[in-house]
């Protein structure tokens, strides 16, 4: 996706919800592009900008494997094998770029179709759009052309992911919706309370729900949701029963 893109999308959110939401664009250092900044869009906090930035942040932090992106541990207590700990291969690639590619070639969960093409699923649809859960949670965004170049100049988009319309329901940008952990990484002081969008695509597939998997209804996790989306929220218990339980059968589509 085009940073530009998620710009306009930051820029153009005020004007949809009466100043109340405004989503954050932030730039980061692409690791292997020598610290060249490109919008934040992977991570909780839209931490990274890139997947292979994000592998090796995830190798290092969550496993303790140091990469010649992440060449240094984040102890040393015990550790006793010479760093980088993620050796080149013959193919000339390490396990870092094995796991960008992977992720990158790993199509979202389908949608359960027949239940999306139901009566109470469009009506839920709509509902979705009309109290305001598509200004943040965007349905429909197109990723740039085949043979962009991004990443700082280290990735080249190729015809597989070029122009292609998806649908991931989510805005990637960071917002202060009341769940916040405090936690600020690469956005600064401003994102300690901001979490990025939850894509909600392949949300029918999971059992416990928000960043910090602590909500087990989608009614639950609706209900969490303060700060910004306030006024989204208020509209949501205006509903009745039966309109909520619609906008739910549409999340459960997903």
């Amino acid at each position: 996706i085009d940073s530009n893109t998620l710009l306009n999308i930051a820029n153009a959110q005020p004007g949809q919800s009466g100043g109340q939401i405004a989503g954050q664009f932030i730039q980061v250092p692409v690791a292997e592009a020598n610290g060249a900044l490109r919008g934040g869009r992977f991570g909780w906090k839209n931490q990274q900008a890139s997947l292979l930035s994000f592998s090796a942040d995830a190798y290092v932090n969550e496993q303790g494997v140091t990469s010649r992106l992440q060449p240094t541990d984040s102890t040393s207590l015990c550790d006793t094998v010479a760093d980088p700990e993620d050796p080149f291969g013959p193919d000339g690639l390490e396990d870092i770029d094995h796991f960008a590619r992977f992720m990158r070639a790993t199509q979202t969960p389908p949608r359960d179709t027949t239940l999306a093409a139901t009566s109470d699923a469009v009506t839920g649809s709509n509902l979705f759009n009309q109290i305001g859960c598509a200004i943040c949670h965007t349905a429909s965004i197109t990723t740039s052309p085949a043979g962009t170049v991004i990443n700082g100049g280290a990735f080249t988009v190729p015809a597989a992911l070029g122009n292609k319309i998806i649908h991931p329901y989510s805005d990637f940008l960071l917002h202060n919706v009341g769940t916040g952990d405090g936690i600020v990484q690469n956005g600064g002081q401003a994102t300690a309370n901001k979490l990025r969008t939850m894509p909600l695509w392949g949300g029918r597939t999971r059992v416990r729900l928000m960043h910090d998997l602590l909500s087990f209804t989608r009614n639950d996790a609706i209900l969490r949701h303060a700060g910004e989306a306030t006024g989204v929220i208020n509209n949501y218990r205006s509903l009745s029963t039966t309109q909520k339980n619609q906008l739910i059968t549409f999340l459960q589509s997903l």
